[in-house]
């Protein structure tokens, strides 16, 4: 192997890890980051989706970190075609901002959307001089489905990143599906985009891709969903309902062989945890997540792969 694997969660301000996994003392944004940072090495930023980042908050999100950290960042809404609220907008993009009769952001223009990028790729700036940055998650929603106009958005989209790497979730079985599979992962790597591979649900439902391993940049990159297909669709539930899910020992086993070959000649290997519920145990009340990152972590160091 390359690179050791590294283990993380999807979130460090999760309402689980607040209430179950952090110390009682652990309370402010700065001590729980940084108490995270001494437990495991990366982590996503999941609040960029919701809000652009400014680059006070991504300087002190360097500055917390130690060296060697690496933070992947969600992209905003509006980068992925997701509906945002256009209260959400920067005041000066606001005003001008075509919104449909609920307030959202509706079909902007290319150059809305540029704007968009170029603020988020500056807000970046610190993680990425202090060499802690890694790729920006493009999570696609499932509306977003494999055809011509899908594959020119990606291509525009990775211009907009400046050079970051640019880490591809779908959310449509169209893209991975026997028909588009192969199609879909070679783009990938001719766009020089990472696939991101998912642990989710087995059904065929059509906003759940099957698990493909394969990697179509140097960087392997696995997000864990939970497999709690009963949730994954309910009307009305939170994200959080979505992904309450604690995986067994013997689940997460399941990645040893897959990992091992899929690690291999890896430049870097990144598992991110998206389980962001708690769970009754016999122990009492968990938070799924990073209990089961730190599984997950033995049970690679005791089957002999390097694992920061």
């Amino acid at each position: 192997m390359s690179a050791p694997i590294r283990i993380g969660t999807c979130s460090w301000a999760d309402e689980a890890l607040t209430k179950y996994w952090y110390p009682p003392g652990v309370r402010s944004g700065e001590a729980r980051l940084r108490y995270y940072a001494e437990h495991f090495d990366t982590v996503e930023a999941n609040s960029t989706y919701y809000r652009l980042p400014d680059d006070g908050m991504v300087a002190n999100w360097a500055e917390r970190t130690p060296e060697g950290f690496v933070m992947h960042v969600k992209a905003f809404g509006v980068m992925t075609r997701h509906p945002v609220k256009a209260e959400v907008l920067p005041a000066d993009l606001r005003e001008g901002a075509p919104v449909d009769d609920r307030g959202r952001v509706d079909r902007p223009p290319r150059e809305f959307r540029a704007e968009i990028f170029a603020r988020f790729h500056a807000a970046l700036e610190p993680l990425r001089a202090a060499r802690k940055l890694g790729g920006i998650l493009m999570q696609f929603p499932s509306y977003v489905v494999y055809k011509p106009q899908s594959l020119e958005y990606l291509e525009w989209a990775k211009e907009q990143l400046g050079g970051d790497e640019m880490l591809v979730e779908f959310r449509h079985r169209s893209w991975l599906d026997d028909k588009n599979r192969a199609a879909t992962l070679a783009f990938l790597e001719e766009l020089g985009a990472t696939y991101v591979v998912v642990d989710a649900p087995k059904t065929e439902a059509k906003n759940l891709v099957p698990t493909v391993v394969a990697r179509t940049s140097p960087t392997a990159y696995v997000r864990m969903h939970g497999r709690n297909e009963k949730t994954w669709n309910v009307r009305g539930g939170s994200a959080s309902d979505r992904f309450d899910y604690l995986y067994s020992e013997e689940e997460l086993a399941e990645w040893i062989d897959p990992l091992r070959e899929f690690a291999s000649g890896a430049e870097q290997t990144y598992i991110l945890f998206n389980n962001n519920r708690w769970s009754r145990t016999p122990n009492g009340v968990t938070a799924q997540a990073p209990v089961n990152a730190q599984t997950l972590r033995q049970l690679l160091l005791d089957a002999g792969l390097p694992v920061s």
